[in-house]
């Protein structure tokens, strides 16, 4: 077994009573108080997430637009400076490889946020594609920590710490500014479905970053918000997690991402003649989401029937709603499966009532 790797909060994790478990490699804290407690207080107040153990990664040089555009199925011509784009990257069949955020900082200048688990995978797949074009590729997972500050009341917490004109950061927008002291880029993106920030910082402030918001936000109500609250959002907001709404097996079409998939951008990209032949056939498979009215978790994995009782799908993701009280989730099922579909938890049959997410009223700016 290798050893866990740690962020540079994993002190500050234990001294303030985080539970911490092996997520992809990474040693992190799972909860605090409590994943019910915690997600409450994003949805009614503010969470600080560490998300460091996410990879960043510098894409410059004359091609690097031009590159970014192959690279990914999003239209990249349609940033500027100080916007984010949010994006599949695809193999040739369409399959994903995985999803992340385009920033661009300057014209021959762009900056990646990819998933921790998929860190080593990405940039294999980044630097493979990008042999042909006029740009340098570099890893800059190790210089920077990631705080993720998230919650209606995240702009009164942050602002009181920065000089930084918050109401100009547009949602999926970005700047650059002092927090507390911590040169930071600061963007208007998250992953809850809230309004919030995401503060990208050197690894070595992390800790008087934390510590600084903790003390801002402790009266406006805020928690320090593990990965088990963090799942929860994000599928009470109806956002994919790869390796589960969205694999290698699983293109955005089928996963309802087809709003991501520019098909004419004017540019060739990885994975396009397969998602273009999807389109046209119309897939096979496709992703729902569903509640149930019941609080038992309906967990990953388990078959989802159609009416005569044959399986149709399976279970992508499945959690208990805090706000609704009730068990949600997504699903992977043949696109010709009728309603009522349903599953089996230990012999009692639970009805899935199919919904459009999210699931709750959220309040982002």
């Amino acid at each position: 077994m290798s050893e866990l790797k740690r962020t540079p909060l994993h002190d500050f994790h234990l001294e303030h009573g985080g539970r911490m478990v092996d997520f992809a490699g990474w040693e992190m804290p799972v909860q605090y108080k409590g994943i019910l407690a915690e997600h409450l207080a994003v949805r009614r107040a503010a969470g600080l997430f560490d998300v460091s153990h996410m990879g960043e990664v510098d894409v410059r040089g004359p091609a690097a637009a031009k590159f970014l555009n192959h690279l990914v199925t999003n239209d990249v011509a349609r940033l500027f400076p100080g916007r984010v784009l949010y994006s599949p990257m695809c193999y040739a069949n369409g399959g994903v490889v995985d999803d992340l955020l385009v920033y661009q900082r300057g014209p021959e200048d762009f900056f990646l946020c990819i998933n921790a688990a998929n860190i080593d995978q990405d940039l294999a797949w980044i630097r493979e594609q990008a042999a042909k074009f006029a740009v340098t590729i570099t890893d800059r997972s190790a210089d920077y920590a990631l705080l993720a500050l998230q919650g209606p009341r995240a702009a009164a917490i942050l602002e009181s710490l920065t000089a930084v004109k918050l109401e100009a950061i547009k949602y999926y927008h970005f700047t650059e500014g002092a927090v507390a002291g911590v040169p930071c880029i600061i963007s208007r993106t998250g992953y809850t479905g809230e309004d919030g920030f995401e503060l990208y910082h050197a690894a070595g402030a992390a800790e008087k970053l934390a510590a600084a918001l903790l003390a801002a936000g402790a009266p406006h109500g805020l928690e320090l918000v593990g990965l088990g609250a963090r799942d929860s959002l994000r599928l009470e907001a109806g956002y994919p997690l790869y390796g589960h709404e969205i694999t290698r097996d699983i293109s955005p079409l089928t996963a309802g991402l087809g709003w991501t998939v520019k098909f004419d951008k004017g540019a060739d990209f990885a994975g396009r003649a397969a998602l273009l032949a999807e389109k046209q056939a119309g897939a096979p498979r496709k992703v729902v989401f569903f509640k149930t009215g019941d609080r038992r978790i309906v967990r990953a994995g388990t078959p989802v029937l159609g009416p005569g009782g044959a399986t149709v799908g399976q279970v992508l993701s499945g959690t208990l709603s805090p706000v609704l009280n009730e068990a949600i989730g997504s699903a992977l099922v043949e696109t010709a499966s009728s309603s009522p579909l349903a599953v089996d938890i230990r012999g009692t049959r639970i009805d899935l009532r199919l919904a459009k997410p999210p699931f709750v009223e959220l309040k982002r700016n």
